[in-house]
């Protein structure tokens, strides 16, 4: 194949142009996303704790109306987050190329965004027990993506600089392994790949510090 020739890959809205090749595709992992994005395990927890306190004050009585509306409220509420991270992981796709990061994103409306590897500042790798991840990105630009249309798929609680993040992405260290080298292929400014563990006490460790051949 010349490469003059553009490429079709999967799902991405337009052909690749000539020079850029897919380096990997993937999606969420549905259930890592439901607990860290959704909150879906705290949320159970939440009601189970309500559950249990109204089963002990309903003691001796012969209704448990209460507890009955309760428990069927916490799972009303299980269901739906669980849904919603289902559908979110389902609709996702990233997709790293060797020259930028494309987001396909939304449910309701789906979107994708673009992130050339020249915008990107830093890139952070947080593992899970699970083998998932996150891979938060640190923008250089100006112009910047609203944290309402990236969530879930954005650093928590970065309101004012939105980091644009590959969420719950399975076998993590692997997929942040393959950027770090995309980056330093791309001849991009001098870029870090950093790990921060979720095991406690929690803490941020050098995973590589890369460099571009200048």
């Amino acid at each position: 194949m010349s490469g003059r020739e553009k490429v079709a890959v999967r799902d991405l809205p337009e052909l690749l142009p000539p020079g850029e090749h897919l380096l990997w595709q993937g999606k969420p992992a549905w259930r890592s996303l439901a607990r860290r994005a959704f909150h879906v395990d705290k949320v159970a927890i939440y009601f189970a704790f309500l559950l249990v306190v109204q089963v002990v004050i309903d003691r001796g009585k012969s209704a448990h109306w209460t507890s009955l509306v309760l428990a069927i409220l916490g799972l009303v509420a299980v269901a739906i987050l669980t849904f919603f991270a289902w559908a979110n992981a389902r609709t996702t796709l990233y997709t790293i190329t060797n020259r930028r990061i494309v987001m396909r994103i939304g449910v309701a409306l789906p979107i994708c965004l673009n992130v050339p590897f020249c915008t990107i500042g830093r890139a952070a790798l947080k593992c899970f027990t699970d083998g998932s991840g996150d891979i938060p990105l640190a923008l250089t630009t100006t112009d910047r993506f609203a944290y309402v249309t990236l969530w879930p798929h954005a650093k928590p609680w970065h309101l004012a600089r939105p980091e644009p993040m590959l969420r719950c992405v399975p076998d993590a260290k692997s997929v942040a392994e393959l950027l770090a080298g995309a980056l330093v292929a791309a001849g991009t400014p001098a870029r870090s790949m950093e790990n921060v563990g979720e095991l406690q006490p929690r803490r941020v460790m050098a995973l590589q510090h890369l460099t571009a051949a200048e």
